[in-house]
């Protein structure tokens, strides 16, 4: 038995043919999965495709009027939007989450709707610890220092800005035992580090062979908080003055989940004040945020562009699932199907 070689771009021409060749496939969304030179056109191969880098409310109905796939990261697909469009028979989200799209409204018109699960846990795990280490060995202020010539100017062969600190020993909290929160505590026991883990409030603990205990407690025990809880009406905002309060003063709190799991108000004040140590964010309530946020000014905050899942071996796998979702649907297949 043979079979047919893939091409350069990870798909495999023949069965693309043998499916819809005439569907037509409209991206609405690529700018941000299109960063250096990784494109979607290995889509062309399932149908006539085009993409578009933006797409507003306003230029939506042209643009999707007759496509009967439409692949999109963070357009909003409501209720309204989706009747407007009567050719639609399929929607690939180009994440893992999916709220920007109306399942029940998807579910009525019988439109597939599928997502891509797990394409970045070891992304948005390294960034979890770029930021911990940027923290604890505080290497760029150092480097700053060195150029802008203190160590020339130093009688010492060595000197410190300010303390650095090591990782071993030191008490890591996982809010959210998933694939990431798992990822991120693996790589804390190569450190050497205490990995507690802990689900929100009310959840119901499941067996694991790491050390589980209960939301407060790990608050006040950990040297630093990470948060890879789904956000949900139970998470909303489960980072406020009143969780704060229970973590020490020495502590990092890490965001790289969702930005609303945080009232970000009462993190700038327990910032400003002194009752947190740090705070490392990678995602925010709006984003882009407005120049008033409260964050933007706090004090020893870190704030990244919401860049977690975005290397570029990330978004290659992106890429490929979102193109292996639409041939499979094609195909009859039922892959990362969250409409059923």
């Amino acid at each position: 038995m043979t079979t047919s070689p893939k091409d350069s771009t990870g798909s495999n021409p023949d069965v693309a043919r043998k499916l819809k060749p005439n569907m037509k496939i409209v991206a609405l969304d690529t700018a941000v999965s299109d960063f250096d030179d990784l494109k979607w056109e290995i889509l062309s191969s399932l149908g006539e495709f085009s993409a578009f880098p933006r797409t507003t409310n306003l230029s939506i109905d042209e643009r999707a009027k007759d496509a009967q796939a439409l692949i999109v990261n963070k357009v909003v697909l409501n209720r309204e939007i989706i009747s407007r469009l009567p050719a639609l028979r399929y929607i690939g989200v180009c994440a893992t989450g999916y709220n920007n799209v109306d399942i029940a409204a998807a579910q009525e018109r019988g439109i597939a709707v599928t997502n891509v699960p797990g394409y970045s846990t070891a992304s948005v795990a390294q960034l979890v610890f770029a930021f911990i280490l940027e923290h604890y060995s505080r290497v760029s202020e150092h480097s700053e220092a060195v150029i802008s010539g203190s160590w020339s100017n130093c009688p010492d062969f060595s000197f410190q800005t300010t303390p650095i600190r090591e990782l071993a020993g030191k008490t890591i909290a996982v809010v959210g035992w998933g694939a990431i929160g798992q990822a991120v505590g693996r790589i804390a026991e190569a450190f050497e580090m205490k990995v507690v883990a802990t689900s929100v409030p009310g959840r119901t603990y499941q067996t694991c062979d790491i050390c589980r205990v209960p939301f407060v407690e790990a608050l006040a025990s950990a040297d630093i908080v990470t948060l890879h809880c789904p956000l949900t009406d139970r998470t909303k905002e489960l980072i406020n003055s009143e969780s704060l309060g229970f973590m020490k003063k020495s502590a990092l709190l890490i965001n790289t989940g969702r930005g609303p799991l945080i009232n970000e108000q009462a993190l700038a004040d327990a910032l400003n004040s002194g009752q947190l140590a740090a705070a490392a964010l990678d995602v925010l309530c709006q984003e882009p945020p407005g120049r008033d946020n409260p964050l933007l000014s706090a004090a020893n905050v870190c704030i990244t562009p919401h860049i977690g899942w975005a290397t570029r071996e990330a978004r290659e796998r992106l890429r490929q699932a979102v193109y292996n979702n639409l041939a499979d649907y094609l195909a009859g297949k039922q892959t990362n199907r969250v409409d059923s």
